[in-house]
This record gives C-alpha cells, sequence and structure tokens, in this order.
C-alpha cells in the first residue's frame, strides 16, 4: 500500500473530500494539520520544486490572513524565499491540501486532477 503525505486541516471541507478520495483508492494518510504545523522552509521548497507549479499557485488567495496581509499587492514585490518564509511561517496562508508521495505534489483539491495523479 503507498503512503501519501497530506498539509491539511481538518475542518476543511476540501481537505475532507481530498482525505476521503484518497482513503477510497486505498492510500494510507499520513496527515499534517497545516495549521498547527505548516511545512518547514525546506519542505516547502521542496513542494514547490516537485509539483512544477509557481509558487504563487500555494497560497491561499481567498484566506482571511492573505486578504488581511494586503499580499495580492505585496507578493510580486516579494523574491522566492521570502514567499516561502511567509508560507513556512504561517499554514493559514496555504492552499490546501497539499499532496506529496515524496515525488510527486498536487495543490488543492480536483476530482479529475486526483484521478490522473493518485488514481489506480
Amino acid at each position: 500500500m503507498n503512503k501519501l503525505k497530506v498539509y491539511q486541516y481538518p475542518k476543511c471541507g476540501t481537505c475532507r473530500n481530498a482525505v476521503k478520495w484518497l482513503q477510497n483508492e486505498g492510500y494510507e494518510l499520513e496527515l499534517q494539520n497545516i495549521f498547527e504545523e505548516a511545512p518547514t522552509k525546506e519542505e516547502m521548497t521542496e513542494l514547490v520544486a516537485k509539483s512544477g507549479l509557481e509558487l504563487k499557485k500555494f497560497f491561499n488567495t481567498s484566506g482571511e490572513v492573505y486578504k488581511e496581509m494586503n499580499l495580492k499587492d505585496k507578493l510580486p514585490g516579494l523574491s522566492d524565499e521570502e514567499k516561502i518564509e511567509l508560507l513556512s511561517g504561517n499554514g493559514r496562508l496555504i492552499k490546501r491540501p497539499i499532496v506529496t508521495d515524496g515525488k510527486r505534489v498536487t495543490v488543492g483539491f480536483k476530482a479529475e486532477q486526483y484521478q490522473e495523479a493518485w488514481g489506480k
């Protein structure tokens, strides 16, 4: 059985749907509460690199913290290192869930995307 690490927030409906989908596919999951324990700078750097996505795709742009910090205007002027530091410093800024098997990474939850990445 394959084991996946899922950075998620238990009260998030999208996260619960993703976890249920992955469990239905037979995966063993290691769940990490992203609000209590955000990925470290090293983990975020690795997740971004393995995902193939732009760094801005990891930000929860609809979240309260993102809006309170006025990041829509500030992000373009920040370096990648500063963006990684923001994400690793506050799990509420991170789009969730993030799923990885150590080689691949997906961000968010769309059944079609999961079928392609994690379907058996």
